[in-house]
């Protein structure tokens, strides 16, 4: 058994799982997204947003693993991958900011969720439309690991992500379904609304000029 999972498991699994986990804690437009939906419409109608998000993940996961580096190593790609996920963002936060309008008087499960599929698509779309999540899982992936790691091991370091990333938004999906939780926020819905479609829109409008700002072309 001890040496069926020394086989899986890494020695460097540790520290990548640890660094994995601290990214998570640090709010991003996944979170937003997820914070959005979930106030109104609970985890029924999020839960396939969290595996949109998930599957998203996996994704540059398998890239990264795959050693695919061409998003890093093309600003032009990069560039045109950063605008794609901005206006996105820009979208969603539009959508969070309409919902937010919307009376706070009708009960939260009275707000219609969106279908299974539209849910997967959103989720997908915010992972896969964000390139830091590539270079993020490829310095995970080269940095922490190595070049000594096999397949089998890289396949459960992928495992392990793709699940914790589902389980967190999941988890926090769920937490504010709670009942108690959906009390306390019953009057603030369209607050939080507000922010988490103010926040993407903040977010979008940063990843398209903070870099411009930053590294201003030379005349």
């Amino acid at each position: 058994m001890a040496h069926l999972l020394s086989q899986l498991i890494p020695e460097s699994f540790p520290a990548l799982a640890l660094a994995h986990f601290l990214a998570l804690l640090s709010p991003g437009p996944d979170f937003f997204l997820v914070a959005g939906h979930a106030v109104r419409r609970r985890l029924r109608g999020t839960v396939f947003i969290c595996a949109g998000i998930a599957l998203g993940n996996a994704l540059y996961i398998l890239l990264a693993i795959a050693g695919w580096s061409l998003i890093r190593h093309s600003p032009i790609l990069y560039r045109c991958l950063e605008v794609a996920g901005a206006g996105y963002l820009i979208w969603m936060g539009c959508m969070l900011l309409r919902s937010s309008r919307q009376t706070a008087a009708l009960p939260v499960q009275e707000t219609p969720s969106l279908s299974p599929y539209r849910q997967l698509l959103a989720g997908l779309g915010s992972a896969l439309l964000n390139p830091k999540n590539a270079v993020f899982y490829l310095t995970l992936m080269t940095v922490i690991l190595g070049p000594d790691t096999t397949l089998p091991q890289h396949a459960f370091a992928g495992a392990w992500m793709t699940f914790l990333v589902f389980a967190w938004d999941a988890g926090l999906a769920a937490a504010i379904s709670i009942p108690g939780v959906q009390r306390m926020l019953s009057k603030r819905i369209p607050l939080i609304e507000g922010i988490a479609g103010g926040v993407l829109i903040f977010l979008a409008v940063s990843l398209v000029f903070v870099p411009i700002l930053l590294n201003p072309v030379s005349s």
